[in-house]
């Protein structure tokens, strides 16, 4: 048998003391991340995560969609959660804080495009994109999605995921602007749905809608006839391993 050379081998290299003591470091800078997130969001519930693209435009119909969007939460009693930059993002904060209900923004630390708006109430800044995605969706009792990028469909496809294999319970996922999601809708239908990648069942995950009115009234729906279990038990905790 021919023994493996360890210094030779890929998976074998010798790793400088520096690196490990950075990596080593990483670890407390996110595990400060997750404390300070959870210090400062636990107490804010109900609340709402919006989503949406940071390059849309102030004049945008999106823009101001997202803004009444979110000050008709706000006036209902729902903390809006967004991710505190600029464009949609921006125009959450902006409608919450006109609302009576606290505006939040969880920052995320980045070379170019993202700029704290001067809406929140309440800011916590991350330097890890999961850490902070973890905020979005611990206290959140719906998911608002408005037109955006990569950035948009990635925190789509985790909220998605992890309602879909029972790691977060069911709650309302809202994609607002139907022009903009029926092409992939279609593809999710056509293409997944089909190839057996997901299950046809797991469309109704999804809600479409296109009118301010139509995205509150379901979420308050839902939360009126959940209410009593808005706040999952420390068994629901154990059994979902709840992020």
């Amino acid at each position: 048998m021919n023994k493996i050379q360890r210094s030779k081998h890929p998976a074998m290299q010798p790793i400088d003391d520096s690196e490990l003591v950075r990596e080593s470091w990483k670890v407390f800078q996110i595990m400060g991340e997750f404390v300070e997130g959870f210090e400062r969001l636990a107490r804010v519930r109900p609340s709402v995560s919006i989503f949406g693209s940071a390059r849309t435009d102030k004049k945008h119909p999106q823009y101001k969609l997202a803004e009444e969007i979110a000050h008709k939460l706000s006036d209902e009693g729902f903390s809006v959660i967004s991710g505190g930059g600029p464009g949609i993002m921006e125009a959450a904060n902006k409608g919450a804080q006109q609302g009576k209900s606290p505006s939040i923004g969880v920052n995320i630390q980045l070379p170019h495009e993202q700029r704290s708006n001067d809406y929140q109430d309440i800011s916590i800044f991350f330097r890890h994109f999961f850490s902070r995605k973890v905020m979005f969706v611990k206290y959140a009792c719906a998911y608002v999605v408005m037109p955006g990028g990569f950035g948009t469909l990635d925190e789509l496809a985790e909220i998605l995921t992890l309602v879909q294999t029972g790691k977060t319970r069911r709650i309302p996922i809202i994609l607002v602007h139907s022009p903009f999601w029926n092409g992939l809708l279609d593809w999710f239908r056509q293409t997944l749905a089909v190839e057996g990648t997901i299950s046809p069942n797991d469309l109704d995950l999804m809600t479409v809608a296109d009118d301010a009115d139509d995205v509150v009234d379901l979420i308050v729906k839902y939360y009126e006839e959940n209410k009593e279990n808005a706040t999952p038990s420390d068994e629901e905790r154990a059994k979902f391993m709840e992020i």
